[in-house]
């Protein structure tokens, strides 16, 4: 090993919602003591999601990892929160914030909340951006009007709205003709834009190159379908109890419920299964 501790050629990334983070939102303890753990053995953890770096901010600093980027923005961006800056941005083309634009100006009733390289913005009737950032007071700017949002550096548009609505909008998205964006599903209530190939599981792997990690020794566990990108591309996968189907049939372990320490126990396999083995 010359010199070098156990784990330190191997990086994990983990979602944070209902993965990292129980139902609550909170820190399990045991996930605390884990990642600990592994970072104290020389392993990297980063955090793989899709919020901003101003909302990561927060549960990045509550863990031993600021010396290994970000994916944030859903894998728009890699952040590093030593230096404080983005390392790397995949914008939206300007077609397809046209595209966005003019679907969002058909449903009045959504909000859409969109990511740019330095700043957030809001807009539609705010109910559900509200909802979706009740505990977070994120800096952002209000635009009752999506057309009066400006259009420079968005790396990621969220659509919010009923179920129903959403259903609507996910069809609309996927109709644009030679679009240049992928279309995912973040949240029962929400879908997602962002420019293709620009995802956690192509962000994760840009990381582990500039760390020097093989990418056969590369980890992520998550637990919806915008983590299913990272699962498919990384060396080991994981998810949550809670996963959908889709998730556990592409992940080499099903981890417990997240309430009772998913990352804990994913890691758990991890060095037991592939790393000490």
């Amino acid at each position: 090993m010359n010199g070098e501790l156990p784990y330190s050629s191997w990086l994990v990334a983990s979602d944070i919602d209902s993965t990292l983070n129980n139902k609550k939102r909170e820190l399990p303890p045991e996930n605390l003591k884990a990642v600990q753990d592994f970072v104290a053995k020389g392993g990297r953890f980063t955090l793989a999601s899709d919020r901003n770096p101003e909302l990561m901010g927060g549960h990045f600093e509550n863990l031993p990892i600021s010396g290994t980027p970000a994916v944030v923005m859903g894998g728009a961006g890699i952040y590093d929160f030593t230096e404080r800056r983005l390392l790397s941005f995949k914008p939206l083309s300007a077609d397809s914030v046209e595209a966005a634009v003019k679907i969002a100006e058909k449903f009045p009733t959504l909000d859409v909340i969109i990511d740019t390289k330095d700043k957030q913005y809001i807009s539609g009737i705010g109910f559900w951006a509200h909802f979706y950032l009740r505990k977070s007071h994120a800096t952002h700017e209000y635009f009752r009007r999506i057309a009066d949002v400006p259009r420079e550096n968005w790396g990621k548009a969220v659509f919010f709205g009923p179920m129903w609505r959403v259903r609507q909008i996910r069809k609309d998205l996927k109709a644009v003709e030679g679009r240049e964006f992928s279309v995912i599903d973040s949240s029962f209530v929400s879908v997602q834009i962002q420019a293709k190939g620009a995802n956690k599981g192509t962000a994760v792997m840009e990381i582990a190159q500039m760390l020097g990690i093989e990418p056969d020794h590369t980890a992520a566990i998550g637990d919806y379908y915008n983590d299913y990108k990272m699962l498919s591309l990384v060396g080991t996968a994981g998810c949550t109890a809670s996963a959908p189907k889709k998730l556990k049939e592409k992940a080499d372990y099903v981890a417990c419920h997240c309430n009772k320490g998913a990352v804990a126990d994913f890691l758990g396999y991890l060095i037991k299964n592939k790393i000490e083995k």
